[in-house]
C-alpha cells in the first residue's frame, strides 16, 4: 500500500491527512490537526512561523508512527503571504496579510503603475493585502536589503523539510505580479516597481518534485489551499463553485484569463489552476463567523441554532476593510448595521444572511463577465456542512446547490500527489 500526507494550513488551524487507494476509491485519515493564527507584535499582526514548520514536523512524525512509510507528502496554504531570507537566515517577522502596514504604500504603487495597468497584466483583483503591495513595503522600509529569497509560506515549510526551494505557480498568482496569459513573473512591473529580480525564481507547476524528508518525496501540489479545494472537488464542466472557509471563494474554470475592464471594475480575479485559470471573486466568508465564535466561546453548531432562532433580517456589507481585524468585530457589525445593541441570535443571523447576499451579488457580476449562467453551485470547503447557510444561499443566489462537505484541500493536495507520484 502506497500512502500519501497532505498537509492543509489554513488561517485557524492545520490538518495532516493520509491518503491511499483502495482499487478506484480513495481513503483517508486525518492524524494531526493544530491550532494557527496571527499574533500581534509591535502592533503589527504576525504568523508564527517557527510554531508551523515545527507542527508541520509533528504532524509528519504522527502519520509515520500511524502508517509506516509515508511516499510523498506536500503542503497548501493561504496564499498572498511570504518570507524572507538571507541565504538560510529567515528574516522575522512574517507578516500576516489582514495587518495594515501596506495601507500608505498603496497609492504609491499605484502612482507608479496604476492598478488598471497592474489588472491588465495579472488580472489579480485589488486587495490591500497582495504580495505586490507586501513587498513594495518591504523595499521602502529596507527589509529587503541583503535579502537573497522570497517564498511564499508553504514553499517555505517545504524548503526548510528539504533545503530546496521552489516557487510555485498557483500561490504566485495570488501576489499581483504574475502575468496572467504568459504564466510567469511580469518582468515589466517588476522592474517599474524596483523589486529585485533575483528574488523571482523560475515557475514551477503543481506536481514538479521538490525534495526529500526523512524519506518521504516532497512534491509541489497546487500549493494555494484554494487551488487545491478546486482540484479536490468534483466539478461538471462549466460548472460554478463556491470554496466556503475562512475566506468563500466563488468563480468558474476558464481556458484563458479574463482581464477585461468589466472584469476589473467588478473586482474579480484570474488566479491559476491546474491547467486552467480560476476565476473568481475572494469574499470575506467565514472569518467573521470565526471571530464571533471566538468572542461568545460556543460551538458553531450553537451559533447556527442561535441565527435560526432570529427574525432580524438587516443587512451589511461583509467585505467592508473594517472587518480584515478580528479585535471589533462584534462592534464593527452594529455600527454598519446602525444598531446600538443587538442579540447574539440577531448578530449572527444578520451575518449569515449578509454573507449570503453578497454571494448573490458575485453570482449575477460572474454571470455577466462570463455570459454563462449554470443552474447550479456547487459548494465546497467546511461552509458545505453549514446547511442554514446552503439554504440561505440558494435564497439570494437564486441557484441550486450542491453541497459537497468534504476536505475538498486535501483531497485536491492529494490528487496531485498520486498523479505525479502513482503506486
Amino acid at each position: 500500500m502506497k500512502y500519501y500526507l497532505a498537509v492543509d494550513i489554513g488561517a485557524s488551524s492545520g490538518r495532516h491527512i493520509v491518503g491511499w487507494k483502495e482499487g478506484e476509491e480513495l481513503k483517508t485519515e486525518e492524524v494531526f490537526r493544530f491550532p494557527n493564527g496571527v499574533k500581534e507584535l509591535d502592533g503589527h499582526l504576525t504568523w508564527d512561523i517557527d510554531a508551523l514548520l515545527s507542527n508541520v514536523k509533528e504532524g509528519i512524525a504522527e502519520a509515520k508512527k500511524r502508517f509506516g512509510d509515508i511516499s510523498c507528502m506536500s503542503i497548501d496554504t493561504w496564499g498572498v503571504d511570504y518570507v524572507l531570507l538571507k541565504g538560510d537566515e529567515t528574516v522575522y517577522p512574517c507578516y500576516g496579510y489582514r495587518d495594515k502596514r501596506t495601507e500608505a504604500v498603496i497609492p504609491i504603487v499605484h502612482g507608479i503603475v496604476p492598478f488598471e495597468e497592474l489588472y491588465a497584466h495579472t488580472g489579480i483583483q485589488y486587495q490591500p493585502f497582495n504580495t505586490i503591495y507586501q513587498l513594495y513595503c518591504d523595499k521602502l522600509a529596507g527589509r529587503l536589503e541583503g535579502v537573497t529569497d522570497f517564498l511564499m509560506v508553504p514553499e517555505y515549510l517545504m524548503y526548510r523539510l528539504t533545503g530546496v526551494k521552489k516557487h510555485e505557480y498557483t500561490n504566485a498568482t495570488t501576489g499581483g505580479f504574475i502575468n496572467a496569459k504568459a504564466r510567469d513573473y511580469d518582468r515589466e512591473i517588476l522592474s517599474k516597481l524596483g523589486l529585485p529580480e533575483k528574488l523571482f525564481g523560475e515557475i514551477s507547476m503543481p506536481g514538479t518534485c521538490v525534495g526529500e524528508y526523512e524519506g518521504i518525496k516532497v512534491v509541489l501540489c497546487p500549493t494555494h489551499d484554494t487551488a487545491s479545494a478546486v482540484e479536490g472537488l468534483p466539478l461538471p464542466d462549466g460548472a460554478m463553485f463556491l470554496s466556503s472557509g475562512t475566506w468563500s471563494l466563488l468563480g468558474m474554470k476558464l481556458a484563458q484569463p479574463e482581464t477585461s475592464e468589466k472584469s476589473r471594475k467588478a473586482n474579480f480575479t484570474n488566479e491559476g489552476g491546474v491547467g486552467y485559470i480560476r476565476y473568481l471573486k475572494n469574499i470575506m466568508g467565514l472569518w467573521i463567523i470565526q471571530n464571533l465564535q471566538k468572542m461568545l466561546g460556543i460551538s458553531f453548531g450553537e451559533m447556527v441554532d442561535l441565527a435560526r432562532s432570529s427574525s432580524y433580517e438587516k443587512l451589511f456589507d461583509v467585505n467592508l476593510p473594517c472587518f480584515l481585524e478580528p479585535f471589533h468585530i462584534r462592534e464593527d457589525i452594529l455600527r454598519e448595521l446602525g444598531e446600538t445593541e443587538l442579540s447574539d441570535a440577531d448578530v449572527i443571523n444578520s451575518v449569515y444572511r449578509s454573507l449570503a447576499y453578497s454571494y448573490g451579488q458575485a453570482v449575477r457580476e460572474l454571470e455577466e463577465a462570463t455570459g454563462k449562467a449554470p443552474e447550479y453551485l456547487y459548494i465546497g470547503g467546511g461552509g458545505a456542512k453549514n446547511q442554514y447557510l446552503n439554504e440561505l444561499t440558494e435564497q439570494y443566489t437564486g441557484k441550486k446547490v450542491v453541497a459537497l462537505p468534504i476536505e475538498a484541500t486535501a483531497l485536491g493536495n492529494l490528487k496531485i500527489q498520486m498523479e505525479s507520484c502513482p503506486a
